[in-house]
């Protein structure tokens, strides 16, 4: 048996902690052993309870009021804690030797994007015989201003570059888009970003084309990003998404076949 997680990330409101619900409802209706971790240091409440947490090492919190950090460098401080105190963490991803966890992650980009702390924690996972699928959020709402839609898509193509692990996207939130605006998503699930340069124009400043133009070129060069849509309403959206992040990281592939129940009674003819 091997050692499975998710790494859940996205920027602030993008839906991270209602995914991990998602799933982990999802996987327990089918039977599946599962466990949340909570790498978010500045958290206050879920609605499953985290099997391991970072705010037993270290709170968001007691940093900015005993250093007197702000949000942001208080959040970085405890990373670079963590990252000290990896034995902690280690000790605490022991005792999971066969089931698959579901990390829940900050919503500062920062650390997908900038800086390395969050490679450093996928490396030290996969060091520690975990095969490790990056989760990309990004929120419905930002196809309802393409110019935010395109920084959705750079930032996510930036995470996929800096992390180096097999990694999904997906559009959250989809159960809160009208019928007539789902009837029009192709173009943002698999982008096409000449396409959607003309919309961003629409909207911007003339003085900001050529921009526009050079984001969408770029974008379409590396064409690294697609997303999967998540509608947490339907079990077969549900159940799609995570079949990609399984796939991802070949789940299942080594999982044993059950013993037969020897006690069930069969029919006589």
């Amino acid at each position: 048996m091997g050692r499975y997680c998710q790494l859940v990330m996205g920027p602030a409101g993008s839906g991270k902690s209602t995914y991990c619900q998602t799933i982990m409802q999802h996987c327990e209706a089918a039977k599946r052993r599962v466990h949340l971790v909570n790498l978010d240091p500045a958290a206050e409440r879920f609605e499953y309870p985290p099997t391991i947490d970072i705010r037993e090492l270290i709170t968001l919190e007691d940093v900015m009021d005993e250093l007197g950090y702000g949000p942001n460098g208080g959040l970085i401080y405890c990373f670079e804690f963590l990252m000290e105190n990896l034995d902690w963490l280690e000790d605490q991803l022991g005792d999971y030797e066969d089931d698959y966890l579901i990390l829940d992650c900050p919503g500062q980009i920062e650390l997908y994007t900038h800086i390395p702390i969050m490679r450093q924690i996928a490396q030290l996972l996969q060091q520690w015989s975990f095969q490790v699928v990056g989760v990309y959020c990004l929120e419905s709402q930002f196809i309802e201003d393409t110019a935010k839609y395109f920084a959705g898509v750079m930032s996510a193509t930036s995470a996929m570059s800096m992390l180096e692990i097999p990694h999904i996207n997906v559009m959250t939130k989809m159960d809160l888009v009208s019928d007539d605006v789902k009837n029009n998503m192709d173009r943002f699930f698999d982008p096409d970003p000449l396409l959607l340069a003309e919309d961003a124009n629409q909207a911007t400043s003339e003085k900001f084309n050529d921009l526009n133009q050079a984001i969408a070129r770029l974008i379409d060069e590396f064409s690294m990003v697609s997303f999967l849509p998540l509608d947490i309403k339907d079990e077969d959206s549900v159940a799609y998404v995570l079949s990609h992040a399984d796939n991802a990281i070949q789940w299942g592939e080594d999982q044993e076949p059950k013993e037969p129940n020897d006690e069930v009674e069969l029919p006589e003819d």
